[in-house]
């Protein structure tokens, strides 16, 4: 039987996903890593909320900029030119590069705009992106994908993009 955390600022939602992150994951044997940019450290915050999450996560990385998702993550310039940061190509460079980097089974990466500014008629504010790789997986097969949640507000966009990542670190999470 899981026990609630007590003494934490952040919502019993999150923490509710991030125990099941645990849970799960410690029963399937599987090592996740995040990496995060939107969210700038809110999922592994969440995750490490839980008593016993180090059987879990065994990294998380904060690539708020460009030059971070390059060096710290492997990810190719061209690619961050090409489709900018938010986009399929840099969240799927990215959830390659933390499952490399973290030396995971499965990794999730969480870029997007969260706002108040930074957004535009292509990608507007709420936009974020989401990929999971996966260990042994076909690198062919691409799972990844684009939410568009809509102006819910800095820390709602972050709330519910870090909702969504945690489910794709579920075991069989799959399709974002």
């Amino acid at each position: 039987m899981s026990t609630p955390v007590a003494d934490t600022t952040l919502p019993e939602p999150l923490l509710t996903a991030a125990r099941r992150v645990v849970e799960e994951n410690r029963a399937a044997g599987r090592r996740v890593a995040v990496a995060e940019s939107c969210t700038g450290g809110l999922v592994c915050a969440a995750i490490t909320e839980i008593a016993g999450s180090s059987d879990v996560l065994h990294a998380g990385f904060v690539t708020y900029s460009n030059d971070a998702k390059q060096k710290t993550l492997n990810v190719s310039p061209d690619i961050l030119e090409t489709f900018g940061a938010v986009s399929v190509a840099t969240a799927w460079a990215m959830a390659q590069g933390a499952l490399e980097a973290g030396d995971a089974d499965v990794a999730v990466a969480i870029t997007g705009i969260a706002g108040p500014g930074g957004g535009s008629a292509k990608k507007p504010v709420g936009t974020v992106v989401f990929a999971r790789a996966e260990r042994g997986a076909d690198p062919a097969e691409v799972i990844a994908d684009q939410r568009q949640f809509g102006d819910l507000g800095r820390g709602g966009i972050r709330l519910q993009a870090a909702l969504v990542a945690l489910e794709l670190l579920l075991p069989g999470g799959g399709a974002a």
